[in-house]
């Protein structure tokens, strides 16, 4: 598992480009990973939403809830599905939207310094173990690229956003993660 430093893109992900991203700031180091938890509908696995929901191609019609979310622009760098399938949606070093409005160690606006990484999950439903797998290689592949990530500097997006998100959730093992970090 690589990252190309040029374009951003890991080579064992499939890329789908989402419009909803745009460049960092200036000089900004990327330091921190927020781990998120999705599913489309909620509760349901598979599927092509979480695609086209990151496209902005969500189609209302398809299940009452889409109706509330898809006028939403939002977006990750990667999604892993729940069989290990890594999707990639934005170049790490593009800014994605994924953790809205957010704050980490006294600093808002995680977006301008994070990678955003979604699992196709709930969250009260466990997590496969072949999604941590695969997080953890990710992790190591971005900690190599982006030495200012540390373990500590891996989060949940109800850390960078309490009391507004609770995704990974509570099913969300982090001891197993932090595990295979070694």
């Amino acid at each position: 598992m690589n990252i190309d430093q040029n374009s951003g893109l890991l080579d064992e992900a499939r890329y789908v480009s989402s419009p909803n991203c745009d460049e960092r700031p200036e000089h900004e180091a990327i330091n921190l990973i927020v781990v998120h938890g999705i599913s489309l509908p909620p509760g349901e696995f598979g599927g092509c939403w979480v695609d086209d929901f990151f496209t902005n191609k969500l189609d209302p019609e398809a299940h009452e809830y889409f109706q509330e979310i898809c006028d939403l622009q939002v977006s990750s760098h990667l999604l892993i599905r729940r069989d290990g399938e890594i999707v990639q949606y934005v170049p790490f070093n593009k800014r994605a939207w994924h953790a809205g409005e957010s704050h980490f160690n006294g600093r808002d606006r995680c977006n301008d310094f994070s990678i955003g990484i979604e699992l196709e999950g709930a969250d009260d439903i466990p997590y496969e173990y072949v999604q941590y797998e695969k997080l953890a290689q990710v992790i190591v592949e971005l900690k190599r690229i982006y030495p200012d990530i540390s373990n500590e500097r891996i989060v949940g997006h109800s850390d960078v956003a309490p009391g507004r998100k609770t995704d990974p959730g509570s099913a969300f093992d982090w001891q197993n993660l932090f595990q295979q970090l070694g």
